[in-house]
């Protein structure tokens, strides 16, 4: 069955699962869905806001090149390979998904904005993109990352600085500060790469960081990535929100980061207490003047589509049991917390899959608030193989 004859009179698209996102747990959870014997179109549906494959891949500026970046986890059936590190993480990512939704015709619809996801019909959910569209969906799957919610934190005297700031989400290039001096705020490891970039360039710069930074010599091995995934589940599983990346990893002390820190790049001047018209005055009294602000402020999980399902709790967050959401059984947060790294969120993936695979052929999706064994959707899984 082609898309053209699942669409209704009125615009609906009926689907088993609607995976909303292409990014690494999209693309993990479509694989499953489709090793499960769901087709694509009348099976599962992925949505994506892109224009093209990559997630938020695409956006990274071009100076971030593969070796710089996070180490990418494969995505599964198919080995993402050796890439030149002195490539442009965006082109190696890009090309990589792309190859990778081609190879196994997972079919994804795109550019689709999805603005909300509501009750549907007969126990469906619905969701709804901004040019009117709409799926009708027994699961979702919810793969939508961070990228699209960039934290901006205020400080006093924000909104009185006339020169230009700009968040990580919108950095390009080192070559628009030629001649500047730069304060990069942030504590992770986008601050720590900025930092050092811009000073290879020739720019000035100040640190800013709330709290003195966390280098770190322990080896990020499967043992230390356990642990770090233990402290975010207990957040996720009491419902309260994901802290920032840094805070859960540190950042590792490497040789480039250890160069920085003797050349005085990377010493952080602590808190700013406030900003000026043309600077910035810190914690501790001091003054700097500067002619650029750089965010590197980290993002939060962009969640503002499904607000109307009303799944926070009172901590502020989703109260998560592995992939699954408490509040909505229908429903299955991918690249959330403790999945919000590559490897987890490919795991998470296939989590997701095997749980709507569940679902779906016991005969009935759960209500959002169901309790007990007859309505309870199934325990899922926080880590697979």
């Amino acid at each position: 069955m082609d898309l053209e004859a699942q669409v209704h009179a009125e615009g609906q698209v009926q689907t088993d699962v609607v995976v909303i996102g292409a990014g690494q747990a999209g693309l993990s959870a479509a694989y499953h869905l489709r090793r499960r014997g769901l087709a694509a179109g009348s099976g599962f549906t992925v949505l994506d806001a892109n224009p093209g494959p990559g997630g938020a891949w695409r956006h990274r500026w071009d100076s971030l090149t593969f070796g710089a970046a996070h180490a990418l986890h494969d995505l599964p059936g198919m080995p993402l390979g050796v890439p030149d590190p002195t490539e442009p993480a965006s082109a190696v990512v890009t090309r990589y998904y792309g190859r990778y939704e081609q190879e196994f015709s997972l079919g994804v619809v795109r550019p689709v904005a999805v603005v909300s996801v509501t009750e549907g019909d007969g126990g469906r959910l619905a969701v709804h993109a901004a040019d009117g569209r709409q799926w009708q969906a027994r699961v979702v799957i919810n793969a939508t990352g961070t990228w699209d919610r960039p934290y901006w934190p205020y400080y006093p005297g924000r909104e009185l600085f006339r020169g230009r700031q700009l968040h990580t989400h919108d950095f390009r290039s080192t070559d628009e500060f030629t001649g500047q001096r730069v304060l990069v705020v942030g504590g992770g490891t986008s601050a720590v790469q900025f930092l050092l970039q811009l000073d290879g360039a020739g720019v000035s710069t100040v640190w800013s960081t709330r709290r003195p930074p966390e280098f770190t010599r322990r080896a990020f091995d499967a043992e230390w990535g356990r642990a770090v995934e233990a402290r975010v589940s207990a957040r996720t599983r009491a419902g309260l929100p994901p802290r920032s990346v840094v805070s859960a990893t540190g950042l590792p002390l490497t040789p480039e980061y250890q160069r920085g820190i003797e050349a005085g790049v990377l010493v952080s001047r602590g808190p700013i207490s406030r900003l000026t018209a043309d600077g910035v005055v810190f914690a501790d009294g001091s003054v700097e003047g500067v002619d650029s602000i750089l965010w590197a402020t980290g993002f939060r999980p962009a969640l503002d589509h499904l607000a109307p399902l009303h799944l926070r709790e009172p901590g502020g967050g989703v109260l998560m049991d592995g992939v699954l959401v408490v509040r909505e059984p229908r429903l299955l947060l991918v690249g959330y917390g403790e999945s919000s790294s590559t490897l987890g969120a490919t795991r998470a993936g296939r989590a997701a899959a095997l749980a709507a695979a569940r679902l779906l052929a016991a005969g009935q999706t759960p209500q959002a608030g169901s309790t007990g064994a007859a309505g309870a959707a199934p325990a899922l899984p926080t880590r697979t193989g």
